[in-house]
C-alpha cells in the first residue's frame, strides 16, 4: 500500500528496489516539502530579519526539535551534519585530541568503515592502541569478547546498533554500561538501524549517536549527531567559519555553545526540512508496524531463497535479522548474481559493503 507514496516506484512500476541498506528511496511528501521550501520560503537561516528569512529559520529549528523528539532528547543536543560519516569523523577528531600513548579505543569487527577507519587513524596519529572485538556466528556483537578487551585504559568505545552487512540488531545497553564503568566515552552508529527500530537515547545512555538522513527516506547531504550536554560541551569544534562563533577579534576567537559551535557555514537547512518530513512519514507508518512487516518479509525471503538455493549461505542468523539479508551462493560470483537480477529490474548490492573487516572475519571474499 505504501508503494504509491514513492514516485520512482510509480514511474518504474516493474522496479524492485532491494538496496535500502545503502540508501532509501524518497516518498512524495519529502520531495514536496523540499520543493515547497525552495519555491516559497527559501532564505538563509539565522541571519536575515525579513519575513522569509524568519520563516526559514523557524522551520529549520522546528526540524531540529522534530529530530530531538524522535530520539527522545532536547534540541540543544542535536547537531546537524552532512551525514553519519561526517558526524563520526567530527567525534573521532575531537576525542582524539585528548588521547595519549597507552590509551585504548575499542570497536567491533562488524563496524562500517566510517566507524572503524576514523578511530584507527586517530590511534595511529596519537600513538594510542586500537582494539577490535569479535561478533558471534549469529551476527550479534560478542559481549564476552568485548569484556575481555575492555580495560581501564579504554577511553572510547564505538559500536553499531546494527551492522549494514549482518542486519542483526544489537542490545547495546550492557556494552554501554560496562564501558561507562571504566570511564570510557561511548559512541553509537545508528545509521543502519534508524529506519527499522525505535531509538531512545536517554534509555540507551550513550554519549554520542549518529545517523544519516538518506537511510531514513530523507535526502542526502544531511545527518544528525546527538550528544549528551556535557559531551558536546567538552568536544572541540571540527570546522571553523561563520555562525559557529561568539566573538572574533584580531587575537582571539570564542565559540558559540553547542549545537551552534559545530555548524560552521550555511547548513543544509532545506535537507533538514526534508529529513524532518521523513521522520513524520516514518511515524505515520509506525515503527512497530515496520518491525512487524519487515519480520514477515524477511522470513518469506529466507524461506524462498532456501527453497530455490538449498546451499545458500547467510551471514548472520536470518531469524534475528531486521530487513537485511547478506548471502552467498556457492560457485556463483556475486557480481554475476547482481547482473542477472539487474536484468529483471531487481536492485541489490554486492561487494564488501564498506565493511571489509567483518567479511574477513567470516572468511568471505568481497571480490
Amino acid at each position: 500500500m505504501y508503494r504509491a507514496d514513492f514516485p520512482i516506484l510509480q514511474e518504474q512500476s516493474k522496479l524492485i528496489y532491494l538496496d535500502n541498506a545503502a540508501s532509501t528511496q524518497k516518498p512524495k511528501c519529502v520531495l514536496n516539502a523540499m520543493d515547497s521550501f525552495y519555491s516559497f520560503y527559501y532564505a538563509n537561516v539565522h541571519k536575515g530579519n525579513c519575513a522569509i528569512a524568519t520563516e526559514a529559520t523557524k522551520r529549520f529549528e522546528e526540524a531540529r526539535k522534530k529530530i530531538a523528539d524522535f530520539l527522545h532528547t532536547t534540541p540543544n543536543n542535536i547537531v546537524w551534519t552532512r551525514g553519519a560519516t561526517n558526524a563520526l569523523n567530527m567525534v573521532a577528531c575531537g576525542l582524539a585530541q585528548s588521547l595519549t600513548t597507552g590509551d585504548e579505543v575499542l570497536v567491533s569487527v562488524a563496524e562500517h568503515h566510517a566507524n572503524f577507519v576514523p578511530w584507527q587513524q586517530a590511534c595511529v596519529k596519537k600513538k594510542a592502541t586500537f582494539n577490535v572485538f569479535n561478533v558471534l556466528w549469529n551476527g550479534q556483537l560478542d559481549f564476552e569478547d568485548f569484556q575481555k578487551k575492555l580495560t581501564k585504559k579504554t577511553k572510547v568505545v564505538s559500536l553499531t546498533l546494527m551492522s549494514n552487512v549482518l542486519g542483526v540488531p544489537n542490545d547495546l545497553k550492557p556494552f554501554i554500561d560496562a564501558a561507562h564503568q571504566v570511564g570510557a566515552t561511548v559512541v553509537v552508529d545508528g545509521a543502519q538501524s534508524i529506519a527499522h527500530l525505535p531509538v531512545n537515547v536517554e534509555e540507551l545512555d550513550c554519549d554520542f549517536l549518529v545517523f544519516s538522513g538518506h537511510k531514513l527516506y530523507g535526502p542526502t547531504g544531511i545527518g544528525v549527531l546527538y550528544g549528551k550536554t556535557a559531551a558536546l560541551d567538552a568536544l572541540p569544534p571540527y570546522e571553523f567559519g561563520g555562525d559557529m562563533v561568539d566573538t572574533v577579534t584580531l587575537n582571539k576567537t570564542t565559540f558559540a555553545p553547542a549545537p551552534m559551535k559545530f555548524e560552521a557555514g550555511t547548513p543544509s537547512f532545506v535537507e533538514a526540512i526534508g529529513l524532518a518530513t521523513a521522520v513524520d512519514y516514518l511515524q505515520q507508518v509506525g515503527q512497530e508496524s515496520i518491525v512487524t512487516e519487515e519480520k514477515k518479509l524477511t522470513e518469506y525471503a529466507v524461506e524462498q531463497l532456501r527453497s530455490a538455493c538449498p546451499d545458500i549461505h547467510f551471514l548472520g542468523e536470518p531469524e534475528l535479522k531486521s530487513g537485511i539479508l547478506s548471502f552467498l551462493i556457492p560457485d556463483i560470483h556475486p557480481q554475476d548474481i547482481a547482473f542477472v537480477l539487474a536484468k529483471e529490474n531487481i536492485c541489490v548490492r554486492v561487494g564488501h559493503h564498506c565493511a571489509l573487516p567483518v567479511h574477513t572475519f567470516f572468511d568471505v571474499s568481497s571480490s
